[in-house]
């Protein structure tokens, strides 16, 4: 799995809903989203653009959703119901490659909202690309844990503000943490590394972990610089010179 996307527009989503996963059955069983929250990123910008609303169930929010979220029966009960709002948020996602944490969990509860519609509305992945932040954490960081809150401690992401699970900001937080998961700088392993290292493959370097001078080159530096490149040009095109 690259674990850098190609896709132009990306839209970070989380969703809270009424109950949580179920064992024996589909994860959306009895359950329906009570509060969807998206980010948009462009070419892995954020454009200050997003899509958040409650939703009304037309059913009760399980105790122990409400421990987790906060979101209660009375909050969401003047809100609308999913088909109120369903061509909206459509068109919010419509093209975009989806980011979301563990996002088998948001796409079945999103395709299954869809399929209640009347006439029947669109499976996710016919409409978006799909890529789970939560799988590329599991690859980067094996054996370690890779929940939002254990990915915030790791990057250094200022998550105080999460007492309960939210739609916007943990899409807000969780847009954060995939820029700086999937970009900084990283190095080869060589297998000339010490004993105990990992070797071949690629090692991300956390780049907020440093704090490096930068020290720019002389003007006497430069000029060795671009005749070593004029050597390289001779023998064919030189990549540093594009």
């Amino acid at each position: 799995m690259n674990i850098i996307s190609s896709a132009p527009r990306q839209i970070i989503l989380d969703t809270e809903t009424t109950g949580m996963n179920q064992a024996g059955g589909p994860i959306y069983i009895g359950h329906r989203i009570i509060e969807i929250g998206c980010v948009e990123v462009i070419n892995r910008r954020l454009t200050g653009r997003i899509y958040h609303q409650y939703i009304n169930p037309g059913q009760a929010i399980d105790p122990e959703a409400i421990q987790v979220h906060g979101i209660t029966d009375e909050r969401v009960a003047g809100e609308p119901r999913f088909h109120q709002i369903a061509q909206d948020f459509i068109n919010f996602i419509d093209g975009a490659e989806i980011v979301a944490h563990n996002a088998n969990f948001d796409v079945s509860f999103m395709d299954h909202e869809f399929s209640k519609l009347n006439p029947v509305g669109p499976k996710t992945k016919d409409i978006c690309q799909i890529l789970d932040s939560l799988a590329i954490a599991k690859r980067l960081h094996p054996g370690q844990k890779n929940n939002l809150d254990a990915l915030c401690r790791r990057y250094g992401i200022d998550n105080t503000r999460r007492t309960y699970h939210g739609a916007l900001l943990d899409a807000e937080i969780l847009a954060d943490v995939y820029l700086i998961m999937t970009g900084g700088q990283i190095k080869f392993n060589l297998s000339s590394e010490k004993a105990g290292q990992e070797a071949g493959g690629i090692k991300r370097i956390d780049q907020n972990a440093f704090n490096l001078k930068v020290i720019r080159a002389s003007a006497d530096e430069i000029v060795l610089h671009e005749q070593r490149l004029d050597l390289v040009a001779k023998s064919g095109k030189c990549l540093w010179r594009g």
